[in-house]
Formats: C-alpha cells, sequence, structure tokens
C-alpha cells in the first residue's frame, strides 16, 4: 500500500550550494547524507515541515548521474514513493504488466529501494522505497 510521496530527487551540480539555496529560502535542514560508490553520487535528504527532497550531485565525471546532468541540466531525478510492503509492490506492478528497473529492491542503510521505469510512468522516474 501507498503511504505517501517520500520525497523528489533532484540532480544538482555543487549540493553544498544547492543545501543552501534551499536552507535560506524555504528553511530545509540536512536530514542524512550519503556516497553511493557504486552508483557515483553523493546524496543529501533534506526537509521542512512535511516536505523532503533529496539533492544528488555526481562523484564521477563518467556516472550515470554525471550523463544526465550534462545531458539535462540539473534539475527532477525521481519521485519516490513510500509503500508498506516493496515486494508485494514490486509483485502487483509486474503483474499488470508494468517495467521495473529493478524487480528485486536494494538495499540502503535506512530503506529498502527498487525504480519503475519511465517508460511504463509517463516519463517519470519513479523510486518506490520501503523505510526501514
Amino acid at each position: 500500500m501507498i503511504k505517501k510521496i517520500d520525497h523528489v530527487a533532484i540532480v544538482v551540480s555543487n549540493i553544498d550550494e544547492a543545501l543552501n539555496i534551499f536552507s535560506n529560502m524555504f528553511g530545509f535542514r540536512l536530514v542524512e547524507s550519503v556516497i553511493d560508490p557504486r552508483q557515483e553520487f553523493r546524496a543529501v535528504l533534506i526537509s521542512a515541515g512535511d516536505a523532503a527532497l533529496e539533492l544528488i550531485e555526481p562523484i564521477n565525471p563518467k556516472g550515470n548521474i554525471s550523463k544526465f546532468l550534462k545531458q539535462r541540466g540539473g534539475g527532477i531525478h525521481h519521485l519516490s514513493i513510500d509503500v508498506d510492503n516493496i515486494e508485494q509492490e514490486l509483485e502487483s506492478l509486474q503483474a499488470k504488466g508494468i517495467r521495473l528497473v529493478n524487480e528485486e529492491p536494494q538495499s540502503l542503510p535506512s530503506a529498502r529501494v527498487a525504480f519503475v521505469h519511465p517508460h511504463s510512468a509517463g516519463g517519470v522516474l519513479i523510486e518506490l522505497i520501503q523505510r526501514v
């Protein structure tokens, strides 16, 4: 079952500058910071009230996030939806013929995630997230 929109992820060229902008404009505060060497990015989760954003910065000029930034510029990367049971959601989507990026959830320190392919979601990359 879908619980809520967890966060919107935005690719930026400089996390520190972006964090400063969102902090000054809207009072966003740092919640979590991670470096993902496999995916070759640095990310911070920030929040203000009930709103949460993930700022993503490439750490490898040849990585996927760097390619995204070069091709599209900074901007929205994905929409993250908080779910109760990620396995059930993936199974349900597969039964509907929805194309997935990940058929099995990936484990992160604070969550399990999987992505719905943009071709099945009107061009939007959707992350399913189950917080642990």
